[in-house]
This record gives structure tokens, sequence and C-alpha cells, in this order.
């Protein structure tokens, strides 16, 4: 399996931008794919102590670890936003994918694509990078952003909480 690489934070800023302003598009996500809630509709749910806009939104995998997809996921409606599960050691050598259905469904526990450091890293860009979407106003109206709640779990034991 390829190795997920971060990208700059300025370059995913520019390369948004740009591509918006050339071709109405972010990441490759034409814009006409982008989702635009109607204010007429209420999809709106509570989910751990707040307001999502609606109940959408990816599981937690490799593809939730890298900020341009967590962009993505919104940009295509998700307002419920999976993380990946950050685990407390991150230096495990494992098999990848760490979820194979080739002939058995088995799951490698404590699996982790990017180090602990570079996960935070990652979730901070994709936040931001959604509000500047937002003030850009490529969903139309700037407060987009608002109703969107990201969920992560943190360890499988108190020490991984910690």
């Amino acid at each position: 399996m390829a190795e997920l690489v971060p990208v700059a934070f300025p370059v995913l800023l520019r390369r948004a931008r740009r591509e918006f302003d050339r071709r109405e598009a972010i990441f490759d996500l034409p814009a006409r794919k982008f989702y635009r809630p109607s204010p007429a509709t209420d999809l709106s749910v509570p989910y751990a102590g707040e307001r999502a806009a609606n109940p959408i939104g990816p599981a937690a995998g490799p593809h939730t670890q890298l900020a341009q997809n967590i962009a993505l996921c919104w940009l295509a409606g998700a307002r419920i936003i999976e993380l990946k599960t950050v685990q407390a050691n991150d230096t495990l050598t494992l098999s990848r994918p760490c979820i194979d259905m080739a002939t058995l469904g088995y799951n490698t526990e404590w699996s982790q694509e990017l180090r602990l450091d570079l996960s935070v890293r990652e979730y901070v860009k994709a936040s931001m990078l959604i509000q500047a979407l937002d003030a850009w106003g490529v969903l139309g109206s700037p407060g987009q952003a608002d109703g969107t709640v990201f969920d992560i779990s943190v360890g499988y034991d108190l020490a991984g909480i910690r």
C-alpha cells in the first residue's frame, strides 16, 4: 500500500484557490458536485453534544487522515467527519491494508498510517482549509462550515486516551 504523504498547508490553499478560479473545481472535484444545502430544509441532528448540519459523513480510515481528503468530504456534503482513530503507539509495523477482505475478513488493530504529530497537523489543516473554503464562499454564502462536527477516537485503553 502506498505511504500517505501530507501536503503543506500553503500548497493546499493555493491549489484549491487556483483550481476553483480556473476550472471551478477543488482537488479535482467539480463545483457542480459540491453539496449546497437548501436553506428551506433542516437536516441537522444532535451529535456528540454538538449540532451537525446533517447526519452524513465518512467512516474513519486512512482517507480521513489527510487534510485534502477531509476537505473533499466536506465539499461533498459530510458534516460529521469521523477522523482516523489516534493510537497510543504509532510506531508499530503492521501489514497494510489494515482491513483485508480478499478471502477472509480481518482487521489489524492498533493501525495508524501517520505518526501522531502528523495526524494532529493534518486534522488542524483540514479544519483550517474548510474554514478558508467557507470564507471564499465556494458553497454559496459563507457559514456553511457551521454545523461541521469532527469526531475522533483515541487509543483503545486508558494509556491511549491519556
